[in-house]
């Protein structure tokens, strides 16, 4: 997802579930939100933000600052309130890339990769302050960023990047509940993807009218999380195109094997374009004759979908599927009926409310 459009799903579920999503830094988004965000960090002096540009990718344009009045009108981007006390490993800040996978938009279903990578940063922590605000080795954990230290480590055991397996292992090695920590990211992983599901749902089925049984394609997400310091996960970013460069050894295991598994499962070798590209026209012919109400699944329809699910299953290797399942659905299900007034006033009206509301402002100051 695209900075701006996943604050901007996550922020309206904060409004609608306040309990439920305070698993992400407090976020605005520029230029609509920043007197907002001037007011904000004008009520608490203390605060550190950072600023990333809305298309920006590899901690390219990324700053951490103490105050926000230097950010022109016109900038675009997202700005979030800093965590200063992340859990650190040896003294250093980290995070998670977890590989996530959407297989399907409706009926919704989401796979987490159960490798992936843990990226740190090549200095040690310290708390924002004047003197180390402008250290990235420091504060910030993306691989483009601390590969050009001269303290990046190569080690796949105690490098700037290892999977997320040794983590497990460590976390065990201090006596976590490593079942419970990944409970709480499937969880927050989970919420994440639901907060754009009814823009997910109808862009699916504008741009695949025709594929309302099989999907017509999936998506794998790189998903990033860090550990606040009671290690309670809260997301970064959702990658909706991650890196597959494979520079190191350990990006060859972990990357390869995740899209083997990916391909395996989407079944590609099955898959006849002429023979699908047949099938839609005479299922366009079908409804146009006959009138058949797109709510409406033929009873062979069914069975394709219950074979294709099978087939999925089967397939999955190291993927794990964390939603639908048999004790999550009922709690999740809450998520998906946002009301449409909630998505897409807050992307109009209240966009221009907040756009004149910090004109207002900043005349007045």
């Amino acid at each position: 997802m695209i900075k701006d459009l996943l604050a901007r799903n996550l922020n309206r579920m904060l409004r609608l579930f306040p309990r439920d999503y305070n698993f992400f830094p407090k976020t605005w988004c520029f230029p609509a939100d920043l007197g907002e965000a001037i007011t904000y960090s004008r009520l608490r002096k203390n605060k550190t933000f950072i600023l990333k540009p809305d298309a920006g990718s590899q901690g390219r344009g990324i700053v951490i600052t103490k105050s926000l009045k230097e950010i022109r009108p016109y900038d675009r981007g997202v700005c979030q309130v800093y965590i200063t006390k992340p859990f650190l490993i040896d003294g250093y800040k980290f995070d998670l890339r977890v590989y996530t996978l959407i297989t399907s938009c409706d009926p919704m279903r989401i796979y987490i990769y159960k490798e992936g990578l843990v990226r740190f940063a090549t200095s040690r922590y310290k708390e924002p302050n004047g003197v180390n605000m402008t250290n990235v080795f420091m504060h910030l954990t993306n691989y483009a960023v601390n590969k050009h230290s001269r303290t990046y480590n190569q080690d796949t055991e105690g490098g700037s990047k290892r999977k997320l397996s040794w983590f497990n292992s460590y976390m065990r090695s201090l006596k976590h509940d490593v079942e419970a920590i990944w409970y709480r990211i499937d969880d927050v992983i989970v919420k994440t993807v639901l907060s754009a599901y009814p823009v997910l749902k109808h862009s699916y089925a504008a741009c695949f009218p025709n594929h309302d049984v099989i999907p017509a394609c999936c998506e794998l997400l790189g998903i990033d999380v860090l550990f606040d310091k009671r290690l309670n996960p809260q997301v970064l970013e959702v990658n909706h195109s991650p890196s597959f460069h494979t520079d190191t050894e350990l990006d060859v295991e972990v990357k390869e094997g995740l899209l083997t598994d990916m391909f395996s499962m989407m079944n590609l070798t099955n898959c006849d374009k002429r023979k699908i590209m047949r099938e839609d026209r005479k299922r366009v012919r079908e409804r146009l004759l006959n009138g058949i109400s797109k709510d409406f699944q033929p009873l062979s329809d069914m069975k394709c979908f219950g074979e294709y699910f099978k087939q999925e299953m089967s397939s999955k290797g190291g993927f794990r599927l964390v939603y639908p399942c048999s004790n999550t659905e009922h709690n999740y299900s809450k998520y998906l009926d946002q009301g449409q007034n909630s998505l897409y006033c807050d992307t109009a009206c209240s966009r221009a409310r907040r756009q004149l509301k910090m004109l207002l402002e900043m005349k007045c100051s």
